[in-house]
């Protein structure tokens, strides 16, 4: 697991640290390196090459050492891993293990029309970075593990309690689809005529039930689309992956990186303020807080709830004037 990422000259994270645990839900204003986050594992992960001059900060003279440091922690306290920039060239020094967890890290920002495509029925599926696939994956998890197929399916229709089942159907050869089946009707809705909530819902919600998740997940907004609600299924969707023995599960726990815009949904990571990462935006550079490191934070919440008090600017990690 990643302990924390030290950023230099990074983009906006110029002097920058990331505090990690197994859950972190970033919030701030836009621009204020929470995607950045993302791209710097996936350019740690080998999976994307990118030009100095392309993250140099703003405020950093061309000659500047860019980078970051990757610290890490259980299971494995081995060596920092390290990530230079040097022209059009990335310097990566990772250890093998920590080279094993990144490669296997994904990051997700879900669209609606991606996950409703059918797809060609291939082995191993995996679900794309934008939902493709997921009648692919569904798929899957029906034949290789049912048992998990039908808590998917009793969790979905908690979730959104007018459908009952996802069903499947193959509209040319070689191609699958996925439909629901309302429950009142029993009648079966191809995945192109669902609303975008249910669709990006039923992604998340199949992250959460995979037998083998990654070890790294990082999730783009995953309340976005979705009524306010469902804001606490999100967030045991995330736990869910997290803290695998409190579901009964025997996994290995998934390192969880989710961003959010959604004042409910941090409203109920209130008696958890160390999964909260404030990202505060200074003009042109920003840097990270646990909610939990500042002093004031239980004061703040006696006269407001956490949601309010940073919707409200109390707290930081809002958009500022000048």
């Amino acid at each position: 697991m990643i302990k924390s990422i030290e950023f230099n000259n990074f983009k906006v994270l110029r002097k920058a640290v990331l505090p990690l645990g197994r859950l972190n839900l970033l919030i701030g204003p836009n621009g204020s390196g929470k995607s950045t986050v993302f791209q710097a594992l996936r350019v740690a992960s080998g999976t994307e090459n990118i030009a100095a001059e392309r993250v140099l900060s703003v405020k950093s003279p061309k000659d500047a050492s860019v980078g970051f440091v990757i610290n890490w922690a259980e299971p494995f306290d081995g060596p920092k891993s390290t990530v230079a920039f040097k022209g059009n060239r990335v310097e990566r020094l990772v250890d093998d293990r920590a080279e094993l967890f990144l490669a296997a890290a994904r990051f997700y920002a879900l669209h609606a029309d991606a996950i409703a495509r059918q797809v060609p029925l291939v082995p191993n599926v995996q679900l794309g970075p934008d939902g493709s696939s997921l009648a692919g994956v569904l798929d899957r998890l029906r034949d290789e593990h049912p048992e998990r197929f039908e808590k998917l399916n009793e969790e979905l229709a908690r979730w959104i309690p007018e459908v009952d089942r996802v069903l499947f159907e193959t509209p040319v050869r070689g191609q699958r689809a996925f439909l629901l089946r309302t429950k009142a009707a029993q009648r079966a809705i191809q995945a192109a005529d669902l609303s975008q909530g249910t669709l990006l819902a039923l992604a998340l919600l199949t992250l959460a039930y995979l037998p083998e998740p990654p070890p790294l997940i990082g999730l783009e907004e995953p309340d976005r689309g979705l009524h306010p609600r469902l804001m606490r299924d999100v967030r045991d969707a995330l736990y869910r992956l997290a803290y695998p023995e409190q579901y009964g599960e025997s996994r290995s726990p998934v390192q969880v990186i989710a961003t959010t815009h959604s004042p409910y949904l941090v409203d109920l990571f209130r008696d958890h303020p160390e999964e909260i990462i404030i990202a505060n935006k200074h003009g042109t550079e920003a840097t990270f807080e646990r909610l939990s490191d500042r002093p004031d934070f239980e004061k703040v919440l006696e006269d407001s709830s956490l949601g309010e008090a940073w919707y409200t600017g109390i707290l930081g990690g809002v958009p500022v004037q000048g």
